[in-house]
């Protein structure tokens, strides 16, 4: 006959993945090599405009939910506008208003554009 062992010995032995690594749902504890990093091990994500409204809204003592409330935009759509990601005209004349400068600043605040 052959040698009877119990499940946890063959598991501790390495024959089997034990089972607290094979139920589904769960991280193993050790990230593989193709695992993604943590949040503060990520490079930070920056858009391709770049421009001077997180500069000129600091200049002002300003947070940036007061400008989003200022503005009438969303806290995530100035973060994402201060990265330099693209927005739409209408956002732009917004955050102008809520900085207190005019449309002729925009060129000054948002750069030429494409």
């Amino acid at each position: 006959m052959h040698d009877e062992k119990a499940p946890e010995a063959i598991a501790a032995a390495g024959d089997l993945p034990s089972s607290r690594s094979a139920q589904p749902g769960r991280r193993s504890a050790k990230p593989t090599a193709g695992a993604a990093r943590g949040a503060r091990g990520r490079p930070k994500k920056v858009g391709d405009k770049p421009n001077n409204v997180r500069k000129i809204r600091i200049e002002r003592m300003m947070s940036k939910a007061e400008l989003a409330r200022r503005a009438n935009l969303s806290v995530l759509t100035i973060d994402r506008v201060e990265k330099g990601f693209g927005c739409r005209m209408d956002t732009k004349r917004k955050i102008l208003e809520a900085l207190g400068l005019s449309l002729a600043d925009r060129v000054r605040v948002f750069g030429e554009e494409e």
